[in-house]
């Protein structure tokens, strides 16, 4: 079936669920397929993948349409394209400047074109990156703060929606009130964000942006629904399925929280066909799998960047692997490259895994490359995890389409197989963009360690004083020898001692 109860125009997206959950089953988990005009199909469950400026982190457009063939849409933030500098606020973002794509380039979009995305590629856009900062000030009833490049501003719902109509994605999620906060919202505030949204997604349909391109396919619209119980939201929900579900204005559903779909189902027939899409941003594979088995087919997942960063290769398969009878220890998610066993280790990040970074190089170069900063480590890094996320997610639809038996026992095997959450990466990461850091309380600690200090000052080792620093050599031949640092306290005028004393010592000597 598709999501409109009339056959859609051709150029228009539509989703087919190929097998729908079984009434009174333990899991509504669903196969289902989405598809656009000029765009690769979309296998469902499966994940979208998140950008930073338009981009897949540490991955360049010719890559990502190169060797990421299991992702097929990108999620970008508005926020990321429209800084304003402080001496020239009147003065137009870039990205509305775009040069129209060439007419061989069929379904070309202004975002496509500015962000080089690869045609075959869909484009979620929303107001706010995924995860957001949370703003100082809030939203008020006609305008959302974002987060730039330059600060923060404020974003009129007259503003975002010329804003779509000028970079035309493919897929477009209405603004939403968010706290963008862990905390739970106060029960009046959470009134107030349902109503607040109620008002700018019926102002959105209302005015929905006109097709500046005749010849491209119109933008498809997922309403949000927001984080808070369905008994605060049922109003807003009750107008999305009596108002634009049956006009085939409403293309989907922006889940921001995945535990308000039984309700949502169970209340409204007519939104169950939609495709749902998850902006909950789940932290694990098992927090993965249990949206999914709520009914949710699209993810964009915000951690797998965040793994990247930290030096981790994720390892999981679904189904797991059949356990060792020498070994009781649960599967870890990924491995810490940082770890010294990897400084020597010829095998690939995954043994099964047939991506690139897998099937070219091994885990003692990648290291290798990680402790030298150098960005081709992160690259192939990155390019491995969403290879591991794109097998994990075709696992799943393989099991799917077995029965609901057979995916429910699988998922039991992988929570009995694999460890609760990812492991903490020790390495070194990426300098930090902006938008990493907090924006309340007290800053931080630093991500790195610092690469040098004073001379002469206290060298600290977690928290405590030492008298010299030792240096461990990673190589295969010295890889117990530490060399002992003779850190020299010279006054700089007594330069002629300084080269006596330099001439006597040597400059370092290895300790036994």
């Amino acid at each position: 079936m598709t999501i409109d109860s009339q056959e859609p125009p051709a150029a228009a997206m539509t989703f087919e669920i190929l097998k729908a959950a079984v009434r009174d089953a333990p899991t509504a988990a669903r196969l289902g397929r989405l598809a656009l005009a000029g765009r690769r199909t979309v296998e469902t469950p499966n994940s979208f993948a998140n950008t930073s400026r338009g981009v897949v982190p540490h991955l360049t457009p010719d890559n990502v349409n190169k060797h990421m063939h299991g992702v097929g849409g990108t999620y970008m933030g508005l926020e990321d394209f429209i800084e304003r500098p402080q001496i020239y606020t009147q003065r137009s973002p870039p990205i509305y400047d775009t040069p129209p794509a060439s007419p061989a380039l069929h379904h070309r979009r202004a975002l496509h074109s500015f962000t080089a995305m690869p045609s075959s590629i869909i484009t979620v856009m929303g107001a706010r990156r995924l995860p957001a900062v949370p703003a100082p000030t809030g939203n008020t009833n006609t305008t959302m703060s974002v987060f730039t490049s330059t600060g923060f501003q404020l974003l009129s719902t007259k503003e975002y929606m010329h804003a779509v109509d000028a970079l035309r994605p493919d897929i477009v999620i209405p603004m939403a009130d968010l706290t963008d906060k862990a905390i739970t919202p106060t029960s009046k505030r959470a009134v107030r964000m349902a109503e607040r949204t109620d008002e700018w997604v019926t102002d959105w349909f209302r005015q929905l942006p006109s097709a500046s391109d005749p010849d491209l396919p119109p933008t498809a619209t997922f309403a949000p629904v927001l984080p808070i119980p369905y008994s605060m939201q049922w109003e807003y929900l009750e107008r999305l399925s009596e108002d634009y579900a049956p006009t085939s204005q409403l293309s989907g559903l922006a889940l921001y929280d995945a535990d308000v779909l039984p309700d949502l189902t169970s209340s409204y027939a007519n939104l169950a066909p939609l495709p749902r899409l998850s902006l909950s941003a789940p932290a694990t594979p098992h927090h993965i799998l249990r949206q999914i088995s709520l009914g949710v087919d699209l993810f964009v997942l915000p951690f797998l960047n965040a793994v990247s960063d930290s030096g981790l290769a994720l390892t999981f398969t679904f189904p797991p692997p059949p356990p060792l009878p020498s070994s009781s220890s649960l599967l870890p998610l990924g491995i810490d490259l940082s770890h010294p066993s990897n400084a020597t280790s010829l095998t690939p990040l995954l043994d099964s895994c047939p991506c690139y970074a897998c099937t070219s190089h091994h885990r003692a170069f990648i290291t290798h490359l990680l402790s030298a900063r150098e960005m081709l480590g992160w690259t192939l890094l990155q390019t491995h995890n969403h290879a591991v996320l794109a097998s994990f997610f075709a696992g799943v639809r393989t099991a799917l389409a077995a029965g609901p038996e057979a995916y429910q026992d699988a998922c039991r095997k992988f929570s009995a197989a694999y460890e609760p959450e990812l492991p903490a990466g020790t390495g070194e990461k990426p300098r930090a963009r902006g938008y990493q850091f907090r924006t309340e309380g007290a800053a931080p600690a630093k991500k790195n360690k610092p690469a040098w200090g004073k001379l002469g000052a206290d060298f600290l080792v977690d928290g405590e004083k030492q008298d010299k620093e030792k240096v461990v050599d990673s190589g295969a031949a010295a890889a117990d020898a530490e060399i002992e640092v003779v850190a020299l306290q010279t006054s700089p005028h007594d330069v002629d001692a300084l080269a006596d004393k330099l001439a006597q010592k040597g400059f370092a000597e290895v300790a036994n």
